[in-house]
């Protein structure tokens, strides 16, 4: 159940529609709906004003539209899937209308929302072969009602492509910095901006970066206070903290 939902339920209180114990016995079966194979959260965005995200790996395609029309039936106009193959996507795309994204393997179910962030977010990754775990991170801000500037391959081996962005880094409201190797460009643009560097380290790069925990490490220990991180290639966090800080006031 979203806001509108609950207001509605109390207009038609204060309209004399309804009783106020049917109103109590309407929200007191909101809360949760028991699928048997998972209980779909309707209260998530009353608690914390975002929708219940949908991890669709490990889950059938008919799972997840069940979980999908159970949200939207219960007042959300958009849901997000990640980590979701073309496989599942296909089939699900056949009952009900979602926007896929192969490339960071994630879907929005549903209605576009509108643009209710502050600022801009940018979303900032160092090579080409980061773009699965930028996109994520793109895609799940917005969805949940960003601007989005994405900044991809101004990794630090070409630093004066990032150079060239500065204004751009300046006037983010939150920037999420995405990069494998040896996870230099979270520090190099915490060093630029004024706002929070929200880091992601993937899992790119050669032997000795041990699927991702070499940029992990560093990014863990930048010289940029302003820098914090997620875990290796959890793009998804990344752009749902970003977008918390882009609704404060």
């Amino acid at each position: 159940m979203d806001s509108k939902s609950l207001k509605d339920i109390l207009n038609k209180v204060a309209q004399g529609e309804i009783t106020a114990d049917e109103a109590v016995n309407h929200i007191k079966i909101q809360p949760y709906v028991d699928l048997g194979y998972a209980k779909a959260d309707t209260h998530r965005s009353l608690r914390q004003g975002v929708c219940e995200v949908i991890y669709g790996q490990g889950k059938t395609a008919e799972q997840i539209c069940s979980i999908v029309n159970t949200l939207m039936d219960n007042g959300e106009k958009t849901v997000l899937i990640t980590r979701l193959d073309r496989e599942k996507a296909e089939i699900i795309g056949g009952e009900i209308h979602i926007i896929y994204d192969e490339i960071s393997r994630t879907a929005v179910a549903g209605e576009k929302p509108d643009i209710t962030g502050k600022g801009k977010i940018v979303v900032a990754c160092a090579g080409t072969s980061d773009l699965y775990c930028a996109e994520e991170a793109a895609i799940t801000a917005e969805a949940l009602g960003n601007e989005v500037v994405r900044l991809y391959d101004v990794g630090v081996a070409g630093i004066h492509r990032l150079m060239d962005k500065t204004d751009i880094i300046m006037q983010a409201k939150a920037i999420v910095a995405v990069a494998g190797m040896e996870g230099a460009l979270a520090s190099v643009i915490g060093g630029l901006a004024s706002c929070p560097v929200i880091a992601v380290p993937t899992s790119v790069g050669y032997g000795a970066s041990f699927g991702g925990l070499s940029a992990l490490l560093a990014m863990l220990n930048s010289c940029a206070s302003n820098v914090s991180v997620v875990n290796i290639d959890n793009g998804f966090s990344a752009g749902y903290i970003a977008s918390i800080i882009n609704h404060q006031e």
